[in-house]
């Protein structure tokens, strides 16, 4: 695919560095790509950059986390300024809220036999590429890889990091609504992540997206990789009905794993693209 809105480096939990995930993205034959980094904008510079000596469109990307229904929900943004007061603000407040949550992670860990968890999370965090970000899970489960307390990182999330497990430490993140109204503020097109990876019914999942709309969103993200077909075709006829636009990406975080660069299943031909929205942006140091 020319197209790819949906990717992570090193600036949260992926293992590339924003100019290598570039690098490669364009190998893959992508043209416009939006870094969608787990709430931080750490690596947007560095991949814009990039971006500009391969020919390449850069939007500005961000994946922030949220709560609706007792549920953590992600809102990703495109195409904003990164100089807006209210998501500079959203942003700061989320980077201090994810060390918190490590250092909790930490010492859950510790407590059950696994010391010097965030310490060697953060080292290898590190190895990948430079962040001032708190380590993720995915760190965690590597440091307890190399520490020999799990054999692979799916045992990692099975036994301690998954969701309901020792090592998912919820944290206090905004709401829906505010994190739609930030990212509105600052300009962006807003789209709702993977709107089947979340655990809900029929009803309820229908209810998020008329509750996403009232909050101002704008699409829905309705091909996540190599995501069942069904899905896809599921969330189709919801963006049909609720005349949304939408989005889509590989959510890549690395070589080897689930999904790669510029490759997703097809979009529906008869959707909207939000892509056709910014398409003819040109970068800028403010707003893509």
């Amino acid at each position: 695919m020319e197209i790819d809105l949906h990717c992570h480096s090193t600036a949260s939990d992926g293992a590339l560095a924003p100019a290598a995930l570039v690098a490669r993205a364009h190998d893959r034959g992508v043209r416009v790509l939006a870094l969608t980094d787990h709430d931080t904008l750490e690596g947007l510079a560095e991949a814009r950059e990039a971006a500009q000596a391969l020919g390449m469109q850069l939007v500005n990307g961000v994946e922030l986390s949220c709560t609706w229904g007792g549920a953590t929900i992600h809102v990703l943004g495109y195409g904003f300024d990164v100089t807006a007061t209210p998501l500079v603000e959203a942003i700061a407040r989320l980077h201090e809220g994810r060390w918190l949550r490590s250092e909790e992670i930490a010492r859950k860990l510790a407590l059950k036999g696994m010391p010097g968890a965030l310490e060697g999370a953060r080292a290898i965090q590190q190895e990948l590429g430079d962040s001032g970000n708190a380590p993720a899970r995915p760190h965690f489960a590597d440091f307890l890889v190399r520490a020999g307390f799990v054999k692979d990182r799916a045992e990692a999330f099975r036994k301690w990091l998954g969701a309901g497990k020792l090592g998912d430490v919820k944290l206090h993140w905004p709401s829906l609504e505010d994190t739609v109204g930030t990212l509105r503020a600052a300009g962006a097109w807003v789209s709702l992540a993977h709107p089947w990876h979340y655990d809900f019914t029929r009803s309820k999942r229908r209810k998020l997206i008329a509750d996403y709309i009232q909050a101002g969103g704008q699409a829905i993200e309705v091909v996540n990789g190599y995501q069942p077909a069904e899905q896809v075709g599921s969330l189709a006829i919801l963006a049909r009905e609720f005349g949304l636009l939408v989005s889509a990406g590989s959510d890549f975080h690395g070589p080897g794993g689930w999904s790669e660069i510029g490759e997703y299943r097809p979009v529906p031909d008869d959707l909207p693209p939000l892509w056709c929205r910014f398409k003819h942006d040109q970068p800028s140091t403010a707003r893509v």
